[in-house]
């Protein structure tokens, strides 16, 4: 048997036993890298089947005696009250990444105790609106969409929810009338690479002007379970976010914008760990001056 025969045949052994033992993974990982001596993304191109992301997230700990509010605090210098309500949380289970919450007061702080029309792609157990909706205050509109029927009983707890496909547009377009407009939209939902452009083409232009569109969990963006990979042509960073920067310079190149539906009206986006931030505001031509 030839060297790359048996490469493939230990390949397949291994995607067969993470299938059925996930545990395995970190052991897994020092047999591909340091005994094979293989590249890491192996396992999944060669099969095309193997479910279990390549990065084992159980290593994204945190010191649970301290607790969580400890944690988002100490590691990010954060002392708004979202850390409190996020760590208090009670009822209806809600889940994230901590560094998202300093993230979120810093693009969301400036809504707060206002009219906000706040639309949230991804209700999962209900926990997520809840936290909207003690930190926006009782004024804020706040609605949930999800593709799960179930999350039907979740209805008018903490928001509205309505059911229907993050990727149907007329549907959506239905839930922002029905709202009166959406000024934030947070896109927690399939984390599907062909998904989240759809969404993002089809629900930016209703953002009303000095809103904010956010997508989060875009780790999985490097995930071929979601779609993606690293560097992939379907990898949101590589695609839409890398035609976002060339559309945002279009003034000083001859290939055109790719996305104008979107970038018509993005002067700027922010990228973060697993998260893009878009602001929605008028792009104005730039003007330039020399003053003596």
């Amino acid at each position: 048997m030839s060297e790359k025969n048996i490469e493939v045949t230990i390949l397949e052994s291994l995607n067969h036993l993470l299938t059925n033992h996930p545990s395995l993974l970190p052991t897994v990982y020092d047999i591909v890298h340091t005994q094979l001596g293989l590249p890491k993304d192996q396992l999944r191109w060669l099969s095309g089947q193997n479910r279990i992301p390549l990065v084992d997230i159980n290593q994204f700990g945190y010191d649970e005696q301290l607790g969580v509010e400890h944690d988002i605090r100490t590691k990010y210098g954060f002392e708004g009250d979202l850390a409190r309500m996020y760590a208090e949380n009670k009822g209806y289970l809600v889940h994230k990444w901590h560094h998202y919450l300093p993230l979120y007061d810093r693009y969301f702080s400036a809504y707060r105790g206002k009219k906000l029309r706040f639309l949230e792609i991804g209700v999962s157990k209900g926990g997520s609106l809840q936290m909207w909706r003690k930190y926006f205050g009782d004024e804020a509109i706040i609605y949930g969409v999800d593709i799960d029927p179930n999350c039907a009983k979740l209805n008018g707890i903490a928001g509205q929810v309505r059911i229907g496909s993050q990727t149907d547009i007329q549907f959506l377009t239905s839930v922002v009338e029905e709202m009166g407009g959406v000024d934030i939209v947070l896109d927690d939902g399939s984390h599907q690479m062909a998904h989240i452009p759809v969404t993002l083409k089809g629900l930016f232009p209703k953002v009303s002007e000095g809103g904010l569109y956010m997508i989060e969990d875009l780790h999985t963006a490097y995930w071929d379970t979601f779609g993606g990979g690293y560097r992939a042509p379907s990898n949101f960073f590589s695609t839409m976010v890398q035609d976002l920067i060339d559309d945002l310079h279009h003034w000083y190149h001859i290939d055109g914008q790719k996305v104008p539906e979107v970038s018509n009206f993005c002067p700027g986006l922010h990228i973060h760990d697993s998260m893009v931030v878009l602001e929605k505001q008028r792009v104005q031509k730039p003007s330039r001056s020399l003053i003596v």
